[in-house]
């Protein structure tokens, strides 16, 4: 293949707003704060290292001492967590739901993304320490979401009644799961080895948050990868005044709402609420709203006054809990953090929020589309050569590929684009002739012309449609590998999960990401495995 990369905005994958960004598009420049480049981290470390409350950094440290104390911790964490407490330390977090067995392979890509990341800044900026942090969503309610992953084209569930707080939620079940997901896996010493891993992580463990913390940990402590779990009473004493100020002033549904009418030519990804957050405690987790002077949690007959709820924000903000728009603002409070690193849905909502962060004076962090990766076989490579294929072309949509090969393979042109041009020709100058001589004679003309140009285009989709007859078996060929690298039409990052390609890969698969994987690229990276 002539290439190992195609661009984000080739690719075909990704939203007019997240092309707009890449670009840096001048429309958009009031809604991030610095581009996310290498040179512009400087400019970011002086604005958090300036607005940034170190006192902070004292809870966030003991509750990952706190977090970490069941799990063997690598030497690389440990220090990472020690450093925290320095105020030339600085984070770089992405964050992802506690899907079931890490999920979609982009958990991996999101992560190594982070690790990566905080290399190129230790290099470039030496007398700084940068931090890789894992945010787990282990607030989010939403189990039918993160409750299943794919494997080798099978959906894998995991059938249990769900309310709450995903992380909270009991493992307990799963030993049947694994049964029949092992029976999948096969003997082979990395299949063992997954099995061990599932069994360790969901067996061992009493509930998805602590197992998820396991699994990303087996996976990535050696990088000096830091897990959190932000859904923490003492963390979220820092967060109460601006609890306390959502309740009250409603600030990011008036700010947020001004972005979105900036964004009007664009997919919104998310819409605030008139208050964004939900009331917390043991499996509930309900929006709070406001009405007849009342702050009531939705759903249930709980009900406060302002008075009582303002009390209950001092004394216990763990019952409170922020939601997509209010979650990026408590993440900033607690961390020394620079840059979030998402996909592209995650970046889109993020751009809806600068102007809530402005209004509340937390400085807005540096945005970075996560790398993604499309894992190929040396089979498969082979086979995309020997079918003329490129990665552009594999990236199209599937209608669209069947079109450019069946023309590229033709053994006679089959676009008439050539005989539409002369037959507008020949027609312009049979209009210039009726403007001459009868004027009425114009309709006539015009209504020919468009016959025989109908005529032209219904003939180009009769050749088109034959010649996909007669190259049938070059076209399912075609079709076959894209489905393979595509799986349901999608993108495979989206699709398969990582321990279908730890089977044949092993301990070398991420090694061998972290190697290729550049964050600041933005390149939509072809890794053959």
């Amino acid at each position: 293949m002539p290439t190992d990369c195609i661009s984000y905005q080739n690719s075909g994958y990704f939203s007019t707003l997240i092309h707009d960004y890449l670009e840096q598009k001048s429309d958009l420049n009031s809604l991030y704060n610095h581009f996310p480049t290498l040179e512009n981290f400087e400019k970011q470390i002086a604005e958090k290292q300036k607005n940034f409350d170190n006192s902070n950094r004292i809870p966030l440290v003991e509750t990952l001492k706190k977090q970490y104390q069941n799990i063997k911790i690598s030497d690389a964490t440990q220090q990472n967590i020690g450093l925290l407490e320095h105020s030339n330390t600085f984070t770089i977090t992405t964050g992802h739901q506690l899907n079931l067995f890490s999920g979609p392979l982009y958990f991996l890509y999101k992560i190594i993304s982070t690790i990566n990341l905080t290399k190129e800044l230790k290099s470039k900026y030496p007398a700084h320490n940068f931090v890789p942090i894992y945010w787990m969503a282990t607030e989010d309610h939403d189990f039918e979401e993160i409750n299943y992953f794919n494997f080798k084209g099978k959906k894998f569930r995991w059938n249990k009644e769900s309310t709450g707080p995903v992380g909270r939620l009991s493992t307990e079940g799963l030993i049947e799961f694994l049964e029949i997901y092992s029976k999948e896996l096969g003997a082979s010493t990395n299949a063992n080895y997954l099995k061990k891993l599932f069994e360790e992580a969901y067996l061992q463990h009493e509930n998805l948050a602590d197992a998820t913390r396991f699994l990303a940990n087996s996976l990535f402590a050696a990088q000096g990868l830091v897990i959190l779990d932000a859904d923490d009473a003492h963390l979220k004493r820092a967060f109460i005044p601006y609890i306390k100020e959502e309740l009250i002033k409603q600030t990011s549904f008036k700010t947020v709402q001004k972005t979105i009418e900036q964004l009007k030519n664009y997919t919104v990804q998310v819409n605030p609420r008139e208050i964004n957050l939900f009331y917390i405690e043991d499996t509930l987790r309900e929006r709070i709203v406001f009405e007849n002077d009342k702050y009531i949690v939705n759903g249930t007959t709980t009900s406060f006054s302002e008075e009582e709820i303002l009390h209950l924000v001092e004394n216990h903000p763990e019952k409170f809990s922020p939601n997509v728009i209010m979650r990026p603002l408590y993440q900033e409070i607690i961390l020394p953090n620079l840059c979030y690193i998402g996909g592209g849905g995650e970046i889109a909502y993020w751009l809806e929020l600068k102007s809530f962060f402005d209004a509340v004076n937390i400085t807005f962090p540096m945005l970075l589309v996560r790398n993604s990766v499309l894992l190929t076989t040396e089979k498969q490579v082979k086979k995309a050569d020997k079918l003329g294929l490129s990665w552009q072309d594999l990236f199209a949509k599937p209608a669209d590929l069947i079109n450019a090969i069946t023309h590229r393979l033709s053994p006679f042109p089959i676009d008439l684009t050539p005989q539409k041009e002369i037959l507008a020709q020949q027609f312009q100058h049979l209009s210039a002739l009726a403007q001459q001589t009868d004027k009425s004679f114009i309709g006539a003309v015009k209504a020919q012309e468009v016959k025989q140009t109908k005529g032209l285009e219904n003939l180009e989709k009769r050749l088109l449609k034959a010649q996909k007859r007669n190259l049938s078996d070059q076209l399912q060929r075609v079709i076959d590998l894209q489905c393979e690298l595509f799986p349901n039409k999608s993108l495979q990052e989206r699709q398969a999960n990582f321990s279908e390609f730890y089977l044949e890969k092993g301990e070398q698969l991420i090694p061998l990401l972290l190697q290729k994987l550049k964050p600041l690229a933005t390149n939509f990276d072809i890794i053959t495995i």
